[in-house]
């Protein structure tokens, strides 16, 4: 409170045209500690109201200090006085050097050196390449796929972005998940998967079991697909062949079909994918399929 005295403050019934519109001057700061809750903190502005009221009544000057509030007996006590900011510590520190204004110049570009913040990465995969946001978190919380994912795309081009996306968040961390990534894919081979599958050389169950073979023996996709019989079949003379055995072995489905039950279709395709040992490009194949039928 002001270091005046309390009769200075109009008592109830008094005349007194003193003006208090205009607020008096603070009186001199006294800090209090160890109030551990809301009801100690009353008590203790309280017993403040109190002590400072009584000394200032005698005439006494109220002491820049920090108190002590006594949960016990319910008062505050002196623990140490503070008269100045030298005080306070607020003078220079000798282990930090000063700053001159001068060397701000240094630090301008600072942020141009600094690697790009996740929430930027967050909005440019969103606005650049629109992908789904699940995969947009996914990414921007694991570095590794980030720069796998970064480096697909610069080899490639923004078309394969989601593309790349779906087989990283969901295949190939499925597989981190479960132990059974020995070796991370190298950006070429993840590049030379994705083309593969662009270009519709291998379907997307055979890029799968690809992408499980790649991390664990670290073979190129190329290879793998040629020793697994994986690379798509486009071969129309071969795929005629395999259609008139689906023809053949189905023939309850093809008369359901010709009866117009167009759904049987996608039946027919599955058994000449089969038949392909999943080898067949499921595309030109009901193509031709449906063209035969």
């Amino acid at each position: 409170g002001p270091e005046k005295s309390s009769s200075l403050y109009p008592q109830a019934g008094s005349d007194t045209t003193e003006d208090f519109s205009v607020p008096s001057p603070l009186g001199t700061k006294v800090e209090i500690k160890n109030l551990n809750s809301f009801r100690a903190v009353e008590r203790a502005i309280e017993f403040e109201i109190k002590r400072q009221t009584e000394l200032l009544e005698k005439g006494e000057k109220i002491i820049q200090e920090t108190r002590g509030w006594d949960e016990n007996k319910e008062i505050t006590f002196s623990q140490r006085q503070k008269e100045t900011s030298d005080d306070y510590r607020y003078f220079p520190d000798p282990d930090i050097p000063k700053l001159m204004i001068s060397q701000i110049e240094e630090f301008k570009n600072l942020a141009e050196t600094l690697p790009e913040l996740p929430s930027a990465r967050r909005e440019r995969y969103t606005l650049e390449y629109g992908i789904k946001p699940e995969d947009v978190e996914s990414l921007v919380a694991n570095p590794q796929y980030s720069e796998l994912f970064e480096g697909v795309i610069i080899a490639l081009s923004a078309e394969v972005a989601q593309l790349t996306a779906n087989y990283l968040t969901s295949d190939l961390m499925g597989l981190d998940k479960n132990n059974k990534v020995k070796i991370f894919p190298a950006v070429e081979a993840m590049t030379s998967l994705i083309k593969m599958v662009q270009d519709n050389e291998v379907s997307s169950r055979g890029a799968k079991d690809i992408l499980a073979v790649m991390v664990e023996t670290g073979d190129g996709p190329r290879a793998i697909a040629e020793e697994k019989s994986l690379f798509q079949k486009s071969d129309e003379d071969e795929l005629a062949k395999i259609i008139e055995q689906v023809i053949s072995e189905n023939a309850k489905q093809v008369a359901e079909y010709k009866a117009g039950n167009d759904k049987v279709l996608q039946y027919l395709v599955g058994q000449g994918m089969k038949l392909s040992g999943g080898a067949a490009n499921p595309g030109l194949l009901a193509e031709l399929l449906k063209k035969r039928l």
